[in-house]
């Protein structure tokens, strides 16, 4: 019985035994299962930071604003932020949300 009749057998779930053959075709098969997997997990996570608190300097190249504008955002109480010794840290959700609350669409704004 190949590996694929064992996976098949299990649910999807493989389980080897020491005297059983490794076929191409088992290979090849496991090669394109990595393979979309992995395609899957970046597509998921593509243009997403890999962190959620964010500094200035990161929030600023995201939204490509100066440090101006982004100081303006923060006194009027538009982004929200926590300070620890003196660094600013902005949470990436927040600024996912202002966004979608300040979208706008064909010169009106979608709320």
């Amino acid at each position: 019985m190949s590996a694929t009749e064992h996976k098949q057998k299990l649910g999807g779930h493989t389980q080897l035994f020491g005297e059983q053959l490794v076929t191409l075709k088992d290979l090849d098969n496991f090669k394109n299962d990595l393979l979309s997997e992995v395609k899957r997990t970046i597509r998921e996570s593509a243009g997403q930071p890999t962190k959620r608190w964010l500094k200035t300097n990161e929030v600023r190249k995201i939204l490509g604003i100066s440090i101006t504008t982004l100081l303006t955002l923060r006194i009027n109480g538009v982004l929200p932020y926590s300070k620890i010794g003196g660094v600013l840290y902005f949470d990436y959700d927040d600024i996912l949300k202002v966004m979608e609350e300040r979208k706008v669409n064909h010169g009106h704004a979608v709320r």
